[in-house]
Formats: C-alpha cells, structure tokens, sequence
C-alpha cells in the first residue's frame, strides 16, 4: 500500500500511512507535500521535454486535512524558455489546505565547479536506529526508518527513508524524498510534544542538486523564541554529501 492512491487525472485517496503524528485521524502533511511536487513534475513532463528540474520548493500550510480524498491542481504562473515558477494546491472539500510554489530551472553542466562548504554527516550506517513511534504516534512515523546521532534536545543529525511508495504509480527519487521532508520537525524535540505544541506553518527547501539513494539526510537545528515563534532549520543531505537547506517556521503554544 501506499500513502496516495490516484483516482482520476487530479484526485488522490489517502491511505492509513498518511496518519498525522500531533492528531492520528489527520494526515501528517508530510506526504503532502511529497504529492505535490510529485503533480508538478507530472504536469511539467505533460507540458515538455527538455527536462526543467526543481531548485526550491515553497509550501504554505494552510491547515489540517482528515484522511480521505484529496484534489490536486497546477497553474504555471511564470512560464520560461529555461525558468518556470510553478503553483500547485492541495485542496480537501473544496478548501485549499498546502500551496506549493516551485522554482523549474533549466540544468546544465557545471560538474567541474561543484563546492560547498556545508559540513557532511555520518552515514546511516555509523548511526544508531532510533524508533521515533517512542515520541510520535501515527501511521506515518510508524511507517520511517530513522537513524539518529542526537547532540542535545533540539539538535541532531539523522537519516529517514520509507519502503511506503508514495502514490501508486512511478514516482521520482526527487518526489519520493520530498514527501519525507516535513519529518525533520520532530525528529529532535526541544520539547516534550505531550506538554508543547510546536508544528510547522511552512516549508521551504532550496536544493543545489537533486537527491539520490533511498535515505535523506538531514543535520538540524531546533529554536524557540520567547515570543511564541520557533524555527526549524536543516541542512539536506543524500549519501553523497550536502543537497541543499531546509527551514520550517513553528508556532510554539504550551498546553
């Protein structure tokens, strides 16, 4: 089974695998997000041929959505020979739950200049697996493999892939990795989420090279202000090294 199933041209039945980790009958949204990048690329390959790849994706989360059917759509609202900014939306019952704006660019060679100074991370091997259903219920953290090296609460290194494929259809490495980004919310707890609410309003990830391999890495930071915001932020990685970096803004609400 997967976390989607398609049922027409812009409709998708969610699966128990989707269940949310703050409240189990609501989907966790990372999936979600995953499904959207995955209609994008859908409608970009319906569109043309020249191979436009995804260099940041930008999600608003509008709200909660049950597990059920959800409807898809994608407007192009900057069309270009080698640049495309994309807008997808996640509707449920007629309300638009994420807005995903993407940026398409055009690729081309520029092996002989590749560089970065972000710091690579322990392979998954050379962490420990850690069962993240002791902190977070739901299908879909029950359905993730983690490995983590944890530094301090709100601080940590891990990996996280999932044998769950996400739509019931061919799928790109790069969707399938998306739909595992919003994860990284929880995998190092500043706080004890029985006591602190802390969930993710946004999404945005900005990648210098497209993920390979069935793991996605992340090297992540947890803060909390004293003003009821926090921010979660990341640096992605596949087992080659740094991909790009990732950041969620948090609404923090003790109970």
């Amino acid at each position: 089974m997967s976390y989607f199933e398609r049922i027409d041209s812009t409709s998708f039945r969610s699966t128990p695998h989707v269940g949310g980790a703050w409240k189990t009958d609501e989907q966790h949204i990372a999936p979600a997000l995953g499904l959207l990048a995955h209609v994008v690329e859908c409608d970009r390959d319906a569109r043309r041929d020249d191979g436009l790849v995804i260099g940041r994706l930008s999600y608003d989360i509008l709200g909660t959505v049950p597990i059920d059917v959800v409807d898809t759509s994608v407007t192009v609202l900057r069309p270009g020979r080698t640049i495309e900014l994309v807008e997808a939306v996640l509707e449920y019952d007629g309300r638009a739950v994420v807005r995903l704006r993407a940026w398409l660019m055009q690729p081309r060679p520029t092996t002989e200049l590749v560089a970065t100074a972000h710091p690579p991370i322990a392979s998954p091997e050379d962490m420990e697996p850690w069962d993240a259903s002791t902190v977070w219920p739901g299908g879909f953290i029950a359905s993730t493999e983690v490995r983590r090296a944890q530094a301090a609460p709100g601080r940590a290194a891990f990996w996280v892939r999932t044998p769950i494929p996400l739509v019931d259809e061919k799928v790109s490495g790069f969707a399938g990795a998306a739909g595992l980004l919003d994860i990284a919310n929880g995998m190092t707890v500043r706080a004890d989420p029985k006591q602190v609410a802390f969930p993710n309003l946004d999404l945005t990830a900005h990648l210098f090279t497209e993920p390979r391999g069935e793991w996605i890495g992340f090297d992540t930071t947890v803060s909390f202000g004293p003003d009821g915001l926090g921010l979660t932020s990341s640096v992605l990685h596949d087992l080659d090294g740094p991909i790009g970096t990732m950041s969620q803004i948090l609404t923090v609400r003790p109970n």
